[in-house]
């Protein structure tokens, strides 16, 4: 498993680049530019294209906190290319107190959008997510906790670790990996929690709807941008020793609550805040 991860990681990531030129280049999937010099660079943020597409997490949270903080983020990383982001930002400045990151996703996405080679898409005539797949997710908490590890060495006092949401159809996005998405999310928030660093796991999956994400399935419009930013808000801005008040919970009429999935399909209404779920409510 760990000889075919690491060459369909090469392999993919070069395809990848093709796949994104040819067919995705109308939607304007790239990265903003790195800030290697901010007005608080003891804050850093790492992770893929949820927040380098746009920037607009960053965005909000630079406008609520009234300063910037360094960005390392890049579109199509996966959790090792996310590693070497923490490296890069540790040779630009190594004085790092927190670090507000995702990573994970790619592992997944970039090959079950070209050839699957885990069967990580649960299709219509499958009952439950593959072993194979569960392997590569279980190597992805192996590689996080490892990363979250290093930083707790390396003195970062804070990490907070966005998690994932579901997809839905669009031109990467499919809803059979959702199930995927289930798991992983299950085992970033116990990397999170079995790491020795101080963190965090914020889980947008609870609050994130399709009209939260553009016509690719998979990245957020502003709306989800501005979801997932205050998610990461709350934890964030008392370590900053500001004043300015978090923003507002988002609350959905049609999602009273607010576990992402709506009223009308959910057999476990009154899920407390934070709690995983499956797709049809209830706390995995």
């Amino acid at each position: 498993m760990k000889n075919l991860k690491s060459k369909t990681r090469v392999f993919t990531r070069i395809v990848m680049a093709c796949f994104l030129a040819t067919t995705i280049a109308a939607c304007g999937l790239i990265s903003v530019d790195h800030i290697t010099d901010a007005d608080n660079n003891q804050v850093v943020n790492i992770g893929d294209s949820v927040y380098a597409l746009s920037g607009e997490i960053n965005d909000f949270l630079h406008s609520w906190a009234g300063q910037t903080f360094r960005r390392y983020s890049f579109s199509g990383d996966m959790i090792a290319d996310v590693a070497d982001q923490y490296i890069d930002a540790k040779n630009d400045n190594p004085d790092i107190d927190i670090i507000f990151m995702d990573g994970g996703a790619n592992d997944i996405l970039i090959p079950a959008t070209l050839f699957d080679p885990y069967n990580c898409k649960v299709d219509w005539w499958e009952s439950s997510l593959s072993s194979s797949c569960k392997s590569l997710i279980d190597d992805i908490y192996v590689d996080a906790v490892n990363l979250l590890n290093q930083m707790d060495q390396d003195g970062v006092d804070k990490v907070i670790y966005s998690g994932y949401y579901d997809l839905k159809f669009g031109l990467i996005g499919t809803t059979a990996l959702n199930d995927a998405v289930d798991y992983g999310q299950v085992k970033l928030s116990l990397a999170c929690s079995n790491s020795t660093v101080d963190c965090t796991f914020v889980n947008p999956q609870p609050i994130m709807t399709s009209s939260d994400l553009v016509v690719d399935g998979v990245h957020p419009t502003t709306s989800g941008s501005e979801k997932i930013a205050g998610l990461i808000w709350p934890v964030l801005e008392p370590l900053l020793g500001g004043t300015v008040d978090p923003p507002p919970p988002v609350v959905d009429p049609d999602d009273l609550d607010g576990d992402g999935v709506v009223n009308k399909r959910d057999k476990c209404p009154d899920t407390p805040p934070g709690v995983i779920v499956d797709r049809k409510g209830c706390a995995i």
